[in-house]
């Protein structure tokens, strides 16, 4: 069964959020899932967007991002669960409710943009509104300004086979926001432009967004790109929610495996238990009988003092020393075997005592050669203590 905005306003659920609880909330996932055929693409997740926000999905191909994404703009429909956009269920479809793409009210920027090359820049913009038969005199000033919002006055003219990368992207954008969304969907916008580009672009979306207020939805498989523009990130997995939150907390308290993988690099020691201090920190041998003290965050599954570990940091917060400082606590000898200079680092292959290979960061500022002898300093705040997977 299929309900206009008529239908589902007049006949309003129960179980549907009131006004006051959406009041902050402009977009909402309730326990959503996705079937084709006997493949889940998206597992019962539950998402809010916020309102002004950028929540961003990250994860790999397949892990279920875009299939929300759809989801929310009406591409796709949900097989279980609730979608709500403010205080209006928009697919529900134990309860018969589901509001067509056009009548959702919102902005939707694709990865491949969609710019219509039979269309100039003003009617490549305009085509929302024009869908929406909004009047002509408010269409001529919406286009207007939102094509000087994204620094393409003067272009309403140039046709769409004569945009470069980066004008088509800002074409794209103004289209998804003109008419004032509360909420703009964005799938992969940046993954076509080049590197230099795409972190322009990402400052000029942050800035367009806080000037603007609009929520976000964000969708990338790009961990960069999630970091430097989401409030919050939700990292999927087999069409899961594996962790939500702020990319701070995201980055430096994972919550699963998955998460600290995926998110940044992070080196990986394989130890032993040996002993838990009466502070609370964490003894561990390491295979060649060194002890490392940890006090980081522990994410064993259950409190034990024995068996087998998995001690991680990040390479940045890894401190290098000099050979004479070996004997220190928490040190390990190492030499450089590979040296690649990158511009604002090096990258480093280390062979480490014990038979442990590390890649590392070394100061660009500081003289380094292939074969010199290092010493590593794992400070004992920043190690994590794991489960061996």
């Amino acid at each position: 069964m299929v309900t206009t905005n008529a239908n589902t306003s007049s006949a309003k659920n129960p179980a549907d959020p009131s006004p006051s609880a959406a009041r902050d909330v402009v977009l909402r996932f309730e326990k959503v899932s996705r079937l084709f055929g006997a493949f889940a693409a998206v597992q019962s997740i539950d998402l809010e967007l916020q309102r002004g926000e950028v929540l961003t999905l990250l994860g790999p191909s397949g892990c279920g991002k875009t299939t929300t994404l759809r989801m929310a703009i009406g591409l796709e429909r949900a097989d279980e669960g609730r979608i709500s956009y403010g205080d209006l269920t928009m697919d529900h479809p134990q309860g018969g409710v589901f509001i067509a793409p056009e009548q959702r009210q919102m902005g939707m920027v694709f990865q491949s943009y969609a710019i219509w090359p039979h269309m100039n820049v003003f009617e490549n913009v305009a085509f929302p509104l024009r869908t929406r038969k909004v009047g002509e005199s408010e269409v001529q000033s919406q286009v207007k300004a939102f094509l000087e919002i994204v620094g393409l006055a003067g272009f309403e003219q140039r046709s769409g086979m004569k945009l470069s990368g980066g004008q088509q992207q800002r074409v794209a954008v103004a289209r998804g926001l003109v008419g004032a969304p509360d909420v703009l969907l964005m799938d992969e916008p940046f993954s076509n432009l080049d590197a230099k580009l795409r972190d322009q672009m990402r400052v000029e979306l942050k800035e367009l967004q806080r000037r603007l207020g609009t929520s976000i939805l964000f969708v990338t498989h790009d961990q960069t790109e999630a970091l430097a523009l989401s409030d919050r990130i939700a990292v999927m997995k087999s069409g899961k929610v594996e962790q939500i939150g702020a990319p701070l907390d995201l980055y430096t308290h994972p919550q699963t495996s998955f998460v600290r993988d995926f998110l940044g690099q992070t080196l990986q020691i394989q130890a032993d238990i040996h002993s838990i201090t009466d502070d609370g920190s964490v003894q561990v041998a390491l295979a060649n009988g060194q002890i490392l003290q940890v006090s980081g965050h522990m994410h064993l599954s259950a409190k034990r003092m024995s068996g087998p570990c998995l001690v991680t940091i990040r390479p940045e917060e890894i401190a290098i020393g000099e050979p004479s400082d070996q004997q220190a606590a928490n040190h390990i000898a190492a030499r450089i075997r590979t040296l690649l200079f990158l511009g604002q680092h090096y990258e480093a292959l280390v062979d480490c005592e014990g038979g442990y290979q590390f890649l590392i960061h070394l100061p660009r500022l500081s003289s380094w050669q292939e074969g010199q002898a290092i010493s590593i300093h794992l400070p004992s705040q920043f190690l994590q203590l794991w489960d061996r997977d």
